[in-house]
């Protein structure tokens, strides 16, 4: 009489830990997938926010950890990027494009990583290996400053002009643009192409300094009217006398550059050094 009894009981118990067991893995399973959630989750702030050497510590010790992953390497070659290491993030991002799950998007990462380490050609290069239907805002402006650094300006214009096509924020690229028609001697251009950057990002000041250099190079010493606070307005003052001395304006440079010192909310050393030693040739 206590046989079926047992086996009743024994076979309950082994089915309790069964569904036990299930339920272990299932949970084992949910907090596995957790896991990549949060970890992704830690990925992402740490390329987008901290020191970026922490970061590149981060990647690379997930790396080490689990090899072979394509996102940890990603991660430690945009992380290299961002902290300037830039001849380490040429290896790191050709780790990436070997690998089999990598995209055409890795390659433009690498250019990229090459062009920071003046690599033109190996940059160049790369983007050959990209087939043509790969359309990206990237991309085209990498291909415009591989075109500019070898003087190939129908080239250069035409990517730069399917670049801002390909963003909302083209500033950048205006930014770019422009200041290859600089170096090409095309100062109203150049000045123009200025003034675009500066409509999409009036906070770009590296825009605001290139447009006085094309308006100093077209002998227009007027500071350009946009947004500017005080330090900027005697920064642009400072580059626009030097303009001016460059094209032997030197009375105009030097009203310039007095006008800088006096408009700087603190001592100017840059433009008094400037005013000094030409006054001092001045009377020698």
């Amino acid at each position: 009489m206590r046989h079926p009894i047992f086996l009743t009981l024994c076979a309950a118990a082994i089915g309790l830990s069964a569904c036990e067991k299930s339920e272990e893995a299932e949970v084992e399973r949910a907090l596995a997938d957790l896991n990549v959630v949060d970890e992704s989750n830690l990925n992402d702030v740490m390329l987008t926010v901290g020191d970026p050497n922490e970061a590149v510590n981060y990647f690379a010790g997930a790396n080490a950890n689990d090899p072979g992953r394509i996102d940890l390497q990603r991660g430690l070659a945009k992380s290299l990027v961002r902290a300037s290491r830039n001849a380490e993030a040429i290896p790191a991002w050709q780790q990436v494009v070997a690998h089999e799950e990598s995209g055409n998007g890795d390659r433009v990462e690498l250019a990229d990583a090459f062009i920071r380490n003046n690599r033109w050609d190996d940059a160049a290069a790369t983007l050959n290996t990209i087939p043509p239907t790969f359309e990206t805002f990237k991309r085209y402006r990498l291909e415009a400053m591989v075109a500019d650094s070898r003087q190939q300006w129908d080239k250069a214009d035409s990517f730069y002009e399917t670049a801002v096509g390909l963003t909302t924020r083209p500033a950048s690229v205006y930014n770019n643009w422009g200041y290859s028609k600089l170096t090409r001697g095309d100062y109203a251009e150049a000045e123009r192409l200025f003034v675009d950057a500066l409509r999409f990002n009036d906070d770009m000041f590296t825009a605001k300094n290139n447009l006085v250099l094309a308006r100093g190079a077209q002998r227009n010493y007027a500071i350009p009217v946009v947004p500017m606070n005080q330090t900027e307005r005697a920064q642009l003052m400072h580059t626009m006398a030097l303009a001016a001395i460059k094209q032997n304006d030197v009375s105009i440079g030097k009203s310039l550059l007095a006008d800088a010192i006096e408009t700087h909310p603190q001592y100017f050393e840059e433009a008094a050094r400037a005013l000094e030693a030409l006054e001092n040739n001045a009377v020698n």
